[in-house]
């Protein structure tokens, strides 16, 4: 254990608490990550004392600044490449409606009973004779091994306290590929409605983890399963279900988004990409019809789940700039390229398509291959062949009519000083012909070209070029 323990700091911690005779524990993520070979650059320590004084000390002897967090009764340093947090050992007690404690001082074995989790529970001593043994009183190194999330103390009590420990036992099976211990997954169930006193705010950020995880869909099949989602996004878990008409079923959009959303995750760490694979169909339940003669359809889910995409954001805290946007972008594109595999891709469609995703057209292409979860081994291959199709297309037509982030050759200002107009419905009318003239193919995206074809459209309604503009 003390091969892990060469870092500098430890080294002064240890002499401080020999000179102070004190107990100074590394304890948590750092202890836990060591035996999964994780790198971690947060180190958690408890003292049994006072922590804020002794890690004024430790920064002094470091010739650091320590920042002070007296309300939360903890003290935090940056040395070299680690930033380290130190807190007085406590034991804790909670009111019902409310995750923040009663906060009393403790022995280790208190502090160590308030952790949310066995593996989080494990504690290296820093002083004295005792410097690099492990304590670990409720069996933490058999559960890493069980891959197992099990809470020291009774998982009800665990999580009634702290209901905001659910989402982390979900987040951790998703980050670490554990399953959560059966207890804990029935006293989830029980207390599931005491996420309501968690603020959205956190609510989001642990969801947020659970999708950037390697596997998101461990996390989100929790979610589902303990009730948990329905609770805290009630529109993915609406997505759960097969209906049938007639023997016509439908696949289930909850798995079928899950499978995307891995499948997104396999290529990109990119949070908001993976937010456009869970909310690609969201609008789904909303437009399910069941047409006799033909099944079960979606038309327009793809409108429907942009347009539902700033209210979600809203819902979740999420924010409301230019990744909302990204993300409802691409929920509105993303039928678009599958389309163009099933017929002629011709060049319009192609330039139309690059026109409205602009620099996102890679992201799009990327969720588009994501949302190919057919079983059928024949299917999956022509599709991957007209994905290549089109890519090829793409990239063609781009080099030649340069339409990404197509800026028009001819302004609205060009048009009023061309046939001396103020603003009006003629400008906005030409400038909407000249763009439907580049993007069908029917002009070269050039100024003179633009030019030709506005004063000819201008003549059609009667207007005549006031200003030479050579």
């Amino acid at each position: 254990m003390k091969q892990h323990l060469q870092h500098p700091v430890f080294t002064v911690i240890s002499a401080l608490a020999a000179e102070q005779q004190v107990q100074a524990y590394a304890i948590g993520g750092f202890v836990r990550d060591i035996f999964l070979h994780r790198p971690s650059k947060d180190i958690d320590i408890v003292v049994v004392g006072n922590g804020i004084a002794f890690a004024e000390q430790v920064a002094k002897k470091l010739h650091v600044k320590v920042s002070v967090f007296k309300s939360f009764g903890t003290a935090m340093l940056k040395y070299q490449d680690i930033e380290v947090e130190f807190v007085g050992a406590r034991k804790e007690s909670y009111r019902a409606q409310s995750r923040k404690p009663v906060v009393e001082n403790g022995t280790l074995e208190d502090d160590q009973k308030r952790r949310d989790f066995t593996i989080n529970a494990l504690a290296i001593a820093l002083h004295g004779d005792e410097f690099g043994n492990l304590i670990d009183p409720f069996g933490g190194m058999q559960d890493m091994e069980k891959k197992l999330i099990r809470t020291p103390l009774n998982p009800e009590e665990t999580f009634s306290d702290d209901p905001l420990r659910m989402m982390r036992a979900i987040r951790f099976a998703a980050q670490l590929n554990f399953i959560i211990d059966a207890q804990a997954i029935e006293a989830i169930k029980l207390n599931r409605e005491r996420i309501h006193i968690v603020s959205q705010e956190r609510v989001t950020d642990e969801l947020n983890k659970i999708i950037l995880s390697p596997l998101p869909s461990i996390g989100f099949k929790y979610l589902m399963d303990t009730g948990l989602l329905k609770l805290i996004f009630p529109q993915m878990a609406a997505l759960y279900g097969v209906d049938f008409v007639n023997g016509r079923g439908h696949k289930d959009n909850f798995y079928h988004t899950l499978q995307v959303l891995d499948n997104i995750s396999a290529t990109t760490n990119d949070l908001w990409l993976r937010w456009s694979a869970i909310l690609h169909d969201i609008a789904k339940p909303a437009t399910k019809r069941f047409e006799p003669g033909h099944g079960w359809t979606f038309h327009g889910h793809e409108d429907r789940g942009a347009r539902m995409v700033p209210k979600l954001f809203t819902q979740l805290k999420l924010p409301l700039n230019d990744r909302m946007k990204f993300v409802q972008k691409l929920v509105q594109l993303h039928m678009r390229p599958i389309v163009l595999t099933q017929d002629i891709v011709t060049d319009s469609a192609v330039r139309r398509l690059l026109f409205e995703a602009g620099d996102d057209i890679e992201c799009l292409m990327l969720l588009c291959k994501a949302d190919i979860t057919t079983k059928n081994e024949y299917k999956v291959k022509k599709y991957r062949q007209n994905f290549e199709l089109v890519q090829q297309k793409l990239k063609d037509v781009e080099e030649r009519d340069k339409v990404r982030n197509w800026q028009p050759p001819i302004t609205g200002n060009d048009i009023m000083l061309l046939f001396g107009l103020k603003e009006g419905r003629e400008v906005g009318i030409i400038k909407n012909q000249i763009r439907e003239a580049i993007l069908e193919g029917d002009i070269p995206n050039t100024y003179e070209a633009a030019l030709a074809f506005t004063i000819l459209k201008g003549q059609e309604i009667g207007l005549k070029v006031v200003e030479n503009t050579n």
